[in-house]
């Protein structure tokens, strides 16, 4: 099986309630877990069509969860959708998902929607809309866009 080049790994206080959150919340398929005996996962791998993210836990040691550090967020992971980010939204909402942000138009040319996962994990999901060049999201979004450092 081949296996995306990069990859986020989250951390969880509860990994197999989370698994069973990004199947029915995002139509994440689950095709691997580790446990460790102790009810917790030391790997797992679930994809959402050719990516992939790991989900671990509980934390320890250098590791931490949303919840370990007062609901501070430390990143977010963001998932291109090929169509229906609006019935998506849903899906999520109604599985327990906190949206931050409702689905809307942005001035780059996608539909975005935010939200965290019940552990405080932060997700943002889009959908383009229309491809535009860097030229034409700099005059949309009023923001100079460098296509190379």
């Amino acid at each position: 099986m081949d296996r995306p080049v990069i990859s986020p790994l989250l951390f969880y206080r509860n990994p197999i309630a989370a698994l069973s959150f990004l199947q029915d919340a995002f139509g994440f398929e689950t095709r691997m877990v580790v446990e460790d005996g102790k009810g917790g996962v030391i790997h797992s791998e679930s994809f959402f069509g050719p990516q992939m993210v790991m989900v671990c836990g509980p934390p320890s040691g250098q590791w931490a969860a949303p919840g370990d550090l007062g609901g501070r967020r430390t990143g977010s992971v963001h998932v291109q959708l090929a169509e229906g980010i609006d019935a998506h939204c849903e899906r999520a909402r109604a599985a327990g998902a906190t949206i931050e942000r409702d689905p809307a138009d942005q001035p780059y040319g996608d539909r975005v929607y935010t939200c965290l996962d019940p552990e405080g994990h932060s997700w943002s999901f889009g959908q383009t809309q229309a491809v535009l060049s860097a030229a034409e999201m700099a005059k949309a979004t009023g923001r100079e866009i460098r296509e190379s450092l």
